[in-house]
């Protein structure tokens, strides 16, 4: 994830009227706020919040004689952030009504003071921050709006069965019609089913899955990238490697780079903790 501009305390009196962004845009708003959502205007009359996905039009305006108070925070989202907010069925380009904005609001000023900073940790933090700011969303988003899966989604037990084999199991060759034949059910009624379920398609899930496991063979042993590759089910390593970088926006080198930096710095700091307790 990246976050690419953070305004704090922006005043307007225009309309917004079809204006949008490259990158995904999260407003939040601390005074009455009018939304044209496809024609249907509503009226969220306190604070709200609304994040707009990448290239959204936008519309919405002030009440009548009044000023519109906000923040603004634009960002670009890795596959996995999609993934992470899919699912924790955060809704985009809706508005929600906020009922306390005090965490959500002191965790975007905290991200403006470290925007631009330098250090080895300050992606990193930006990163955690801008999950939080999800998490916040995805909490204060209308309960009755979610779908309880346990009873609302057919076949859910299922499902959750299926889920756990992906990922037990990323080298597994997975074919959707082998498995709706054994749900019984169509492929486009599974797809439907699978993403009401988890908020994710079940193609998603086995990238995730073979990803996943190819990070743990990165950090805790020397196979190679082609090695590698094969024991998370890709049948070439160009495939795979082309895949990492485009879900995780980085090599899979970058990533066994930075996770034996890591190991070394936790290394490093043990070592001057037990010298320390030495003394």
């Amino acid at each position: 994830m990246k976050i690419t501009k953070i305004t704090l305390g922006c005043r307007r009196t225009a309309s917004v009227y079809g204006e949008g962004y490259q990158e995904c845009c999260v407003y939040l708003f601390r005074s009455p706020v009018i939304f044209d959502l496809g024609g249907t205007e509503k009226m969220c009359s306190g604070s709200s919040i609304i994040l707009y996905t990448s290239g959204k039009r936008q519309y919405f305006r002030p009440p009548d004689g009044k000023t519109l108070k906000y923040d603004m925070l634009l960002f670009r989202p890795s596959s996995a952030d999609k993934q992470y907010a899919a699912g924790m069925n955060i809704p985009f380009d809706i508005p929600i009504e906020v009922k306390d904005d005090f965490l959500i609001s002191s965790l975007i000023k905290n991200m403006k003071v470290c925007f631009g900073m330098g250090g080895r940790r300050n992606a990193e933090f930006m990163e955690l921050a801008m999950r939080m700011v999800l998490i916040c969303v995805g909490d204060q988003y209308d309960s009755g709006n979610s779908v309880n899966t346990e009873t609302d989604v057919p076949k859910y037990p299922q499902l959750k069965a299926l889920r756990e084999e992906i990922y037990d199991d990323p080298m597994r060759s997975w074919s959707i019609d082998e498995i709706c034949s054994a749900l019984g059910v169509s492929r486009t009624y599974f797809h439907r089913i699978y993403l009401a379920a988890f908020g994710v398609t079940c193609r998603q899930d086995v990238i995730e899955s073979r990803l996943v496991c190819a990070e743990e063979l990165l950090a805790d042993t020397e196979l190679s990238i082609s090695a590698i590759a094969e024991q998370c089910g890709y049948e070439s390593d160009s495939y795979f490697m082309r895949q990492y970088k485009q879900h995780r926006g980085y090599t899979p080198t970058d990533y066994r780079r930075r996770a034996q930096l890591r190991a070394a710095a936790e290394l490093k700091a043990l070592e001057s903790a037990e010298d320390i307790g030495q003394i």
